[in-house]
């Protein structure tokens, strides 16, 4: 089989499913017209299809003819809080609401990869078990789709799992990238309102000004990274979200933020949670205001097994040529609910440069209202999918 010419056979239907999937997009764990979308295009497929009673997934599994191991593929679906500035033909239809971090390609390319199995189903010496997932982006899809059996969909474990993850930004149009080891970071979040007495902006010593006492932990938190940690000890902390007040002359009540951590080892997680809360906390106090200092632990790091990561590399090599691959050259500070799904099965996560414009390195980053996706590479993301199964299943139980 030439799963490499078969997909770019199906590579106009893809684009349009990637296309019309982009002009709905939807956040979180509930994605009815994605849902529906997946659905009318698995119709027709030999797949045993169920979906989730808490979320909006979709799980399809594929016998082969011949037994043999259990190979997972999975593709997000979510989309993002953002507005998008576009002027393709295809833009979001839902006001506010973008696919700015390509899953629309996962979900299509995922789609692909079906097909592609479905077509050479009785030659396959294994099942395969296709994760549309929800809630990806903050919304903890994956944990809902293992604590409801995606991980033994097949009716026994998963013996190996792959995703892909398009980006655009990060390499070259076409070149798929992915390490051995951590690829990507454990992400936790910090969650702050620190609450004083408002007055009038001409008499704040007649008030307890959160403001101030909010953006010098803002400032202070950064010390901390610089201070409490190494430097071969990668820890980010970024405040996304600062609220305060509604009008220049109006000291307010209270000072809302929250902050995104990255960590790669328990002990630096475990540290910046203690520590992050502490400060906040003492910060308030030396001020004489009172802080609410939450920290939520999210998604642990990407970790690709070493001997996964090394037969990701040589597929792609192998079918597309040596150019079409190159090492990451360390990990990346995002995070990935797919983290959770490798803690319990051997496998890979890899990222495939989708680039719109001619230069990756000056093109609007995925997340970005301006982020934009090539979507001829749709065909190149779902072989590679399809062939790491096959040759994945051709190896046997290991």
């Amino acid at each position: 089989m030439n799963l490499r010419e078969e997909a770019a056979a199906i590579r106009d239907d893809l684009i349009a499913l990637r296309r019309e999937l982009h002009r709905i997009p939807e956040i979180g764990l509930d994605l009815p017209k994605t849902q529906a979308a997946v659905l009318a295009a698995l119709d027709g497929l030999p797949l045993e299809i169920s979906t989730g009673e808490g979320l909006s997934s979709v799980t399809a599994v594929l016998r082969g003819g011949r037994p043999g191991p259990v190979v997972l593929l999975r593709g997000d679906m979510d989309a993002l809080p953002v507005t998008e500035e576009s002027e393709a033909d295809y833009v979001s239809g839902h006001d506010g609401v973008m696919h700015a971090c390509g899953h629309d390609l996962h979900t299509a390319g995922l789609v692909g990869a079906a097909r592609l199995l479905s077509a050479h189903r009785e030659a396959l010496n294994g099942d395969v078990v296709f994760m549309f997932q929800p809630g990806e982006e903050g919304f903890d899809g994956a944990e809902h789709m293992i604590d409801e059996g995606v991980l033994e969909a097949a009716g026994r474990p998963a013996d190996a799992a792959y995703g892909l993850h398009v980006t655009s930004d990060m390499v070259p149009r076409g070149v798929f990238t992915t390490r051995p080891g951590p690829m990507m970071a454990a992400s936790g979040g910090l969650f702050v309102r620190v609450v004083g007495s408002g007055g009038h902006g001409s008499r704040p010593h007649r008030a307890l000004d959160p403001v101030p006492v909010a953006c010098e932990m803002v400032t202070a938190l950064q010390t901390l990274v610089t201070r409490r940690f190494s430097t071969f000890e990668p820890v980010v902390v970024t405040v996304g979200s600062f609220h305060a007040g509604t009008k220049r002359n109006i000291i307010p009540d209270e000072a809302v933020f929250e902050a995104t951590v990255r960590t790669f080892s328990a002990e630096a997680a475990d540290q910046v949670a203690e520590q992050s809360v502490k400060l906040c906390e003492d910060i308030a106090a030396a001020h004489g205001l009172s802080a609410e200092v939450r920290y939520d632990r999210e998604y642990p790091a990407t970790v690709n097994r070493a001997d996964e990561a090394r037969f990701v590399a040589e597929t792609v090599r192998e079918v597309f040529g040596d150019e079409r691959y190159v090492e990451m050259p360390e990990p990346t500070m995002g995070a990935e609910d797919f983290s959770l799904v490798l803690q319990s099965v051997p496998g890979s996560y890899m990222f495939f440069g989708a680039c719109a414009s001619g230069d990756h390195e000056l093109a609007a980053a995925n997340h970005s209202p301006r982020a934009a996706f090539d979507d001829s590479v749709l065909a190149d993301g779902a072989a590679l999918l399809a062939e790491l199964a096959v040759r994945r299943m051709g190896r046997g139980r290991v």
